[in-house]
């Protein structure tokens, strides 16, 4: 079955083209990650799969539904960590997921139970109760990971959810991914700009450069292509040219955006 479905996608801002005739599949219950330097359309993608911006070409489906006919069912199927912090600090990491539980329609009758599974899930119950403005980055990322799978997600979307964390926290958020994905059989769809992690979690891997499609395949695939001894970074440098080419196009807000959100996940 097809998870995510994206045909003749193309999205503007301006006379900027960030999205260019976008063809991409995802398998329901795999890993998938969407790579490629800032700029290149992976975020405004995502929006777009997630209903936050309106298809303005082509087409895309989740599990089958139009994301533009059928947009509030698309979104309960939907589990979502921006790059943005979600956060609300002056609420306790509990009140924080009891929010996200009843914007989804969480059934009031399951609501405390559900809450309490996913903080158990990734190791917050004994800080659940504490305001959120006191948690680490990586409990922050850990936090909005229990707000994004309190609802049961079929497709978690995850754009860059372990920028500025250390590499400690970064295996703790990937950990409690891989073991959802493995409870529910979750779809998972990410963006990152770590290679060791995409190579690592992801059973496909989509490189995009300048709002194109550039290359999709295995991990191993697409490094075998290289050479023998080729790593994801020299597929990634050899189809987007180099990490600093999106940023030059017009990504210096995105550029800031990430930097802003590292600083505040110390």
């Amino acid at each position: 079955m097809t998870a995510v479905e994206v045909s003749g996608l193309s999205h503007r801002f301006g006379d900027h083209v960030a999205v260019d005739n976008l063809d991409l599949t995802v398998s329901d219950g795999e890993c998938f990650g969407l790579l490629g330097p800032n700029g290149a359309g992976k975020t405004t993608t995502l929006r777009v799969l997630n209903t936050l911006y309106p298809p303005q070409s082509g087409s895309v489906r989740v599990f089958g539904l139009d994301v533009k006919a059928d947009a509030m069912a698309v979104r309960r199927m939907l589990g979502y960590v921006p790059q943005q912090l979600s956060i609300e600090g002056a609420l306790s990491g509990r009140e924080n997921v009891s929010w996200f539980a009843r914007l989804f329609d969480v059934p009031r009758r399951e609501r405390a139970a559900r809450v309490a599974e996913v903080l158990d899930i990734v190791d917050l119950t004994d800080a659940a109760d504490r305001l959120a403005s006191t948690y680490s980055g990586g409990m922050v990322r850990r936090l909005e990971l229990a707000q994004a799978l309190v609802n049961r997600p079929a497709l978690l979307v995850l754009d860059e959810p372990t920028v500025g964390l250390d590499p400690v926290a970064r295996d703790s958020v990937w950990a409690r991914v891989q073991e959802m994905q493995e409870r529910y059989g979750m779809t998972v769809l990410l963006t990152t700009h770590y290679m060791e992690e995409a190579d690592i979690l992801c059973d496909r891997v989509a490189l995009m450069h300048l709002g194109q499609l550039r290359a999709v395949g295995t991990p191993a695939s697409l490094k075998a292509e290289r050479g023998p001894d080729a790593s994801l970074e020299d597929v990634f440098r050899h189809y987007t040219g180099s990490s600093l080419e999106g940023q030059e196009k017009g990504g210096l807000r995105d550029v800031r955006g990430t930097r802003r959100t590292a600083q505040r996940m110390g």
